[in-house]
């Protein structure tokens, strides 16, 4: 997992602290802001599980504490709700002058309202994704209620929300008055998804109901039958970011992925400003080959001697396999570890310098089944005898030639 620590300023010049997450394999195609719910924080283990979902897609995940919640600084009892959606455009704000502009926003619970205000003033963002979001910010006085009257009396009131106290001031209620959800999402010319669960008992459906008959197409309803407010089981989180990541592919731009073409059973391209990250067709089958950050690289797949290393693996496996099947042996399973580095040459005509070395793979096998002594001895025989060992043993020739292109 590639995971960054950020900070960035909100418009009070306070630090706002989030996490970056980043795919693995890949440099991301189009990155995303994440809004948590209300009182929640960036660590939410649902929060975390949706953006896993979407960076195993080749997105870019930004998730951060709104002001004066978790590792951010500020007061929450001092913020709003317009202040949760300026703080979006601030998080907005660092990707594009960091990475690159958020093409989706994704929110949940309360975030999810702030997302479709925020979007609307954002003209990198295409996809907008909800999560049991309130038809109107103003629901959150649901969840207040007991203590609205005290609010309005004295201004301020400290209410419990998920066992643990929060100062909420009458601003806070008086600024989720003046907020039309319906208006905004009606007027808001991008690509929206609705998620909830018919099962919410904290934000009801008919709120998701609400949004969507409000929205203008394209926009798509998913419902999140049997979870929770808060998608508390994993499953429930990880289904909701599978499902955004797919659905939002149709409204981001995707990098064009060149077809790789040849009459050889192997082609690799690698453009000048990607390092050492290369696409490869092996056989009918896409990858890409990298070297380790230590070398300069991206760490996107497996470097050039670690391929060599995963077919000399692949040969051993298939070919002793095929031999004790061959002979009704009960080989249940083999494992075949190599690993490649150059050694100090033995046993060679180099062997009277101290600096001579030759390239070396290491290779130990497993073997599961309930095999005798005799048996072990002549699998590991024939091991040495698989294609690929007796080609790296043989003397070989590479020919090389200019093409233009191939028919």
């Amino acid at each position: 997992m590639n995971l960054q620590k950020v900070k960035f300023q909100n418009k009070d010049g306070q630090n706002l602290v989030g996490r970056l997450e980043l795919p693995v394999n890949q440099h991301p195609h189009n990155y995303v802001l994440f809004a948590h719910c209300f009182t929640c924080t960036k660590n939410l283990s649902a929060v975390k599980n949706i953006g896993k979902a979407l960076t195993a897609k080749g997105f870019g995940v930004l998730r951060f504490d709104f002001t004066g919640l978790g590792e951010s600084e500020g007061d929450f009892a001092d913020t709003n709700f317009s202040g949760n959606v300026e703080d979006l455009i601030a998080a907005a704000d660092y990707l594009k002058e960091n990475h690159e502009g958020p093409t989706l926003l994704v929110g949940h619970s309360l975030g999810g309202a702030a997302v479709i205000f925020a979007a609307a003033k954002m003209e990198t963002v295409k996809a907008v994704a909800t999560i049991g979001a309130p038809s109107n910010p103003s629901h959150v006085q649901h969840l207040l209620r007991s203590d609205i009257a005290e609010i309005k009396a004295s201004g301020k009131a400290v209410v419990n929300l998920s066992g643990r106290d929060f100062t909420i001031k009458k601003q806070f209620l008086d600024d989720l008055e003046t907020k039309a959800l319906p208006e905004v999402a009606h007027n808001l010319r991008k690509a929206l998804l609705v998620m909830h669960s018919p099962q919410d008992t904290t934000v009801g459906i008919k709120n998701a109901e609400e949004i969507y008959l409000a929205a203008r197409h394209p926009k798509s309803f998913v419902s999140l039958d049997g979870a929770d407010h808060l998608l508390m089981q994993k499953k429930d989180s990880m289904y909701a970011g599978e499902v955004i990541a797919g659905w939002a592919q149709r409204y981001v731009n995707l990098p064009t992925e060149s077809e790789l073409r040849s009459k050889h059973q192997v082609v690799a391209s690698l453009d000048g400003d990607d390092g050492f990250t290369t696409a490869m067709k092996v056989g009918n089958h896409y990858m890409t080959a990298d070297e380790p950050t230590s070398f300069g690289g991206n760490d996107f797949g497996p470097s050039p001697y670690e391929l060599v290393s995963a077919g000399l693996s692949a040969c051993t496996a298939m070919t002793v396999q095929m031999y004790v099947r061959r002979k009704g042996w009960p080989l249940v399973n083999i494992e075949v570890h190599t690993s490649y580095s150059k050694s100090h040459a033995e046993d060679c005509n180099n062997t009277e310098s101290d600096t001579a070395k030759i390239d070396t793979f290491h290779r130990e096998i497993k073997l599961t089944g309930n095999l005798d002594q005799k048996q072990i001895a002549r699998i590991l025989q024939i091991a040495d005898k698989c294609p690929v060992h007796k080609t790296l043993h043989s003397e070989t020739q590479v020919i090389t030639r200019l093409i233009d292109s191939f028919d």
